[in-house]
């Protein structure tokens, strides 16, 4: 909410009128096919039907078939630029994903993870303090690596650290998934960041200044969780 309070306080927005009832659920029963899109992957990769990247192409595959059949805003005539843009789009993250390969293989070869180890294993007594190192190094590794590599590389390494130290592995695994996912939108790599300039046609500057609030947010959220575990520990409790 601070985030968002910083970026629009200056914007002169609109408010729209209240809608009559009758008018919210005409556009919610209208929206039920684009609705369904979350729903579809969500239960298909809770089920085991497909992987979550079957999931991309099976909801990709809906939502063609919701546009040109059911909705009726996509032409024919629109399929091949909208897949030539889709292809150049996807060669830019492509591109992006091999050099961060390069880069895990060298972090790989260079022993890297075994030095990682010997850096930890003295705070192995103090977790909170355990956990703050841990995340500084992937908050470091998560600028250069992409998501996937930094997962394969860094939890065989981490694992075994964590559970000797005493740390709840799901605790881990939530703290260790949201430092990733700020990998993602910072630079030099930033995944997402080269996904939005592509689609959006605007500068890496551009994106980088629009997106500095969001990303002090979540370094916050994930200090905050660092050093106060029962904001993940208490609720994952309720769930179980």
């Amino acid at each position: 909410m601070a985030a968002w309070w910083l970026v629009t306080r200056h914007d002169p927005v609109p408010v729209a009128p209240r809608q009559p009832l009758r008018v919210i659920g005409k556009r919610l029963v209208d929206g039920i096919w684009a609705l369904m899109i979350p729903v579809l992957i969500i239960v298909g990769i809770k089920e085991g039907i497909f992987t979550p990247t079957e999931a991309g192409v099976v909801a990709a595959v809906y939502a063609l078939f919701v546009g040109m059949f059911v909705y009726r805003e996509l032409k024919p005539a629109q399929l091949y630029p909208l897949l030539l843009a889709a292809g150049r789009t996807t060669a830019v993250v492509m591109f992006l994903v091999a050099a961060a390969g390069v880069a895990a293989w060298l972090i790989t070869i260079a022993d890297l993870p075994q030095t990682v180890i010997g850096i930890l294993e003295p705070l192995i007594d103090q977790p909170i303090l355990l956990m703050v190192v841990i995340m500084v190094i992937v908050v470091i590794v998560g600028t250069a690596l992409d998501l996937v590599p930094t997962i394969l590389i860094l939890t065989p390494v981490l694992m075994p650290v964590i559970t000797q130290a005493g740390i709840d592995p799901v605790y881990f695994g939530v703290l260790f998934i949201m430092n990733n996912a700020i990998g993602l939108i910072t630079p030099p790599v930033g995944t997402v960041l080269n996904v939005i300039c592509g689609v959006s046609r605007i500068s890496m500057d551009d994106v980088v200044r629009g997106i500095w609030p969001f990303l002090l947010a979540h370094i916050l959220l994930l200090a905050l969780l660092t050093l106060f575990p029962s904001l993940v520990l208490v609720p994952m409790t309720w769930f179980m």
